[in-house]
C-alpha cells in the first residue's frame, strides 16, 4: 500500500464503514444537517437484509436497486452531480466489493472505530444472539486495506472516542480529509428519527433521541469483563481495532 491521505480531494462519493454500536448514525445525522452533501442510509446493510433499498434517484425522487452492482454504480453516478455521503455497518463481509473492487475505487473512503468492549456490550444489548463475524472490526480491516490498495490514498479513520470528547475538531479534521466545507451548525439537530432509519429502526434509538454528539449513557447489564462468549468476541477483534485506531485523526 501506498499513497497519501488525500486531504483536499474533491468530496464526490464519501463512504464512512463503521461496525455496529460505533455512533455512525449520530455521524450521518450530522451530515444530513449539513444540507449540501446527498446523504444515504446504510444502503448494502438493507440492500442485504431486505433484498432492495429505495435511494435517492439521480434526477429527484427515488430509485429501487436489487443489487450490489447497480447500487455502487447508482451511488458513482450520484456523486458525478454534487457530493454524496453514504454510510454502512460492515457486520457482513459483502463479497461484492473484495471481487470488484473497480466498483469502489472512485470513493473516497472513511472508517469510524469505537473501543470495543463498550462496542461489544451495546451490541449485545440490541441483538443478544450476535455473531463474532457481526462485530464488524475483522471486516472493517480487511476493507480498509482494499480501500488503500484499490485507491492508493490511505482512507480516514475516526476514532469515537475523539469524536464524541472533541466533536468540533474532530469533524472540521474530517471535512479538511475529505474535501467538504466545515459546517460548525450542523454539530446540534433537532431530535427525531429520519425517515430512512425505520426498516431497521431498533438499531438507531439513540440516534433518534440525540440532539449532537454525547456520550452514550447507558450501562449494560452484560459486558465483555462478565461473560465468556462477549469476552472471546473482544479478543477476536481487538487486534483488528488496534491496527485502524493507529490511524485515526
Amino acid at each position: 500500500m501506498s499513497g497519501g491521505d488525500g486531504a483536499g480531494a474533491r468530496a464526490g462519493v464519501i463512504a464512512l464503514w463503521a461496525h455496529p454500536r460505533s455512533v455512525s448514525t449520530a455521524f450521518l445525522r450530522m451530515m444530513a444537517e449539513r444540507g449540501d452533501v446527498t446523504v444515504v442510509h446504510e444502503p448494502l446493510v438493507l440492500l442485504t437484509d431486505h433484498g432492495e433499498v429505495a435511494v435517492p434517484g439521480v434526477g429527484g425522487g427515488t430509485a429501487t436497486v436489487r443489487s450490489y452492482a447497480v447500487l455502487l454504480a447508482h451511488l458513482a453516478e450520484l456523486g458525478a452531480a454534487g457530493p454524496v455521503f453514504f454510510k454502512d455497518t460492515l457486520e457482513y463481509h459483502y463479497d461484492h466489493l473484495f471481487a470488484h473492487p473497480g466498483s469502489i475505487a472512485g470513493f473516497r473512503h472513511t472508517f469510524l472505530v469505537r473501543e470495543p468492549a463498550a462496542t461489544i456490550a451495546s451490541h449485545h444489548a440490541v441483538k443478544p444472539e450476535f455473531a463474532c463475524r457481526e462485530v464488524g472490526y475483522e471486516h472493517q480491516w480487511e476493507l480498509f486495506r482494499l480501500a488503500w490498495q484499490t485507491t492508493g490514498v490511505r482512507p480516514v479513520v475516526v476514532a469515537a472516542e475523539r469524536l464524541l470528547a472533541d466533536p468540533a475538531g474532530t469533524v472540521a479534521a474530517y471535512c479538511a480529509a475529505t474535501g467538504l466545507p466545515y459546517l460548525p451548525a450542523a454539530l446540534t439537530w433537532a431530535p427525531g428519527e429520519l425517515p430512512q432509519w425505520r426498516r431497521n429502526r431498533r438499531w438507531h434509538l439513540d440516534a433518534s433521541a440525540s440532539s449532537g454528539f454525547a456520550a452514550p449513557r447507558a450501562r449494560h447489564a452484560v459486558t465483555v469483563a462478565d461473560d465468556p462468549r462477549l469476552r472471546a468476541y473482544y479478543d477476536h477483534h481487538l487486534p483488528y481495532y488496534q491496527r485502524l485506531v493507529e490511524h485515526a485523526l
